[in-house]
């Protein structure tokens, strides 16, 4: 009696989970298990178009490998009582220097898609840049969301739709425009061409196999509204009963005349702040600089376009001295952790975009998914500061990393 009264007080008996979300998210430390358990869950074509990267994918591993291969010198003894993430993007606050990037076609990785992350970022603090092929339309995502709100744009051909749009966001109280520049023709996506996929997504034999393979993909596919093109519904296609694909879309809209007067012409249909998403030179960086914009996103579209491109990290540090004071720099690529986050600012950015995190918390689990995602961020970061004695986001220099082609120093004064 007295060996259970004994065991009994050192064993704790845990609550048990029913909610089967919160049991996936249980099991899940790291965005690495968010898309371990996403590749689960979602049918293998839908998986790979998120996963999936341009041709051999030596860009997207990239992305990745940059940020692991770069080490932190940290110091020590520097009286760091609590780190403060929190900075500002275009003149406004953040809860720390993230934000999320445009991803398109959101909902087939969760019915809620671009409302759930768009209210997940609201409660972050964080803001959200939405696509402009997204599966909810600017007006949809502004109705569940008070917080900071981007819109992304590209020069298409029909520039009456383009400025339409633009001014749909600008009524709907978006903050800034995200010029996407590296798209001028779509990458090869291999793993796509293998499976056949499409979006919208077709049913044939393939699909139907992968689908009953992932029962609660399909019957939330199934039974969810039709996934569309949102903000082009009425012009031809997006209302999800037409055939065309997001590829002929873009064969049809997508100018591969695109050039530096376009920024122009943007310019003068938006009088807000346009960041400029695609960069990937620091001589392109100089141009968009001397062009007026307030941002570049050093950025190789997460690998899905030029394979071969410079990882987007490895950019940062050479724009930032070429134009750092004059735009801001965002670094799009390989996010994986508050860590990199770190490694972007003390490297020169002013904040990290990421897409591909939050899509695998989305597609693990929903609205919830995002949000634990965006908690270990911030929180890796405070962590990954206070250990580096940083106490805050402009205590983040060069000087804390070891970068491969340049000397460390030598960053703020030493002196304790």
């Amino acid at each position: 009696m007295n060996a259970y009264k004994t065991l009994h007080s050192v064993i704790r008996v845990g609550r048990v989970e029913t909610d089967p979300v919160e049991r996936r998210l249980a099991k899940a430390a790291s965005v690495e298990d968010l898309r371990a358990i996403a590749r689960r869950r979602l049918p293998g074509g839908v998986f790979d178009y998120i996963d999936g990267g341009a041709e051999d994918e030596r860009t997207m591993r990239a992305n990745q490998e940059a940020f692991a291969r770069t080490t932190f010198r940290p110091r020590v003894l520097r009286g760091v009582e609590r780190a403060d993430p929190s900075t500002t993007v275009l003149g406004r606050p953040l809860a720390y220097p993230l934000v999320l990037a445009p991803t398109g076609f959101t909902r087939i990785a969760d019915p809620q898609g671009e409302l759930a992350v768009a209210r997940a970022a609201e409660r972050a603090g964080l803001a959200y840049a939405l696509s402009t092929l997204s599966t909810r339309s600017i007006e949809e995502v502004r109705a569940v969301s008070d917080g900071r709100l981007w819109f992304q744009v590209y020069a298409w051909r029909d520039r009456g739709l383009v400025a339409e749009m633009v001014g749909r966001a600008k009524a709907a109280r978006y903050e800034a425009l995200v010029l996407t520049v590296d798209t001028a023709v779509l990458g090869r996506r291999e793993r796509d061409l293998r499976r056949g996929f499409a979006l919208p997504p077709t049913i044939g034999l393939r699909t139907f196999v992968d689908g009953a393979l992932h029962p609660a993909w399909t019957l939330a596919f199934v039974r969810g509204e039709p996934i569309r093109f949102a903000n082009v519904v009425g012009h031809g296609v997006g209302d999800g009963a037409s055939p065309v694909t997001l590829s002929d879309y873009i064969s049809t809209q997508f100018d591969p005349a695109l050039s530096w007067a376009d920024v122009d012409w943007l310019r003068s249909v938006w009088d807000g702040p346009i960041v400029l998403k695609g960069i990937q030179t620091v001589e392109d960086a100089v141009l968009a600089a001397e062009r007026g914009v307030d941002a570049v996103a050093v950025s190789n579209h997460g690998g899905r376009q030029l394979d071969g491109a410079p990882a987007a990290f490895d950019l940062v540090a050479p724009v930032s001295d070429a134009v750092g004071g004059r735009v801001e720099v965002l670094c799009d690529g390989g996010v994986r952790r508050g860590s990199d986050i770190a490694k972007a600012v003390a490297a020169g950015a002013t904040a990290a975009m990421a897409g591909r995190a939050y899509l695998y918390g989305l597609a693990a689990g929903g609205e919830r998914g995002v949000e634990r995602v965006l908690t270990w961020f911030g929180a890796d970061l405070a962590r990954t500061m206070s250990l580096l004695g940083a106490a805050t986001v402009a205590d983040l220099h060069r000087g804390l990393l070891a970068l491969d082609d340049r000397p460390a120093g030598p960053g703020p004064p030493t002196s304790a």
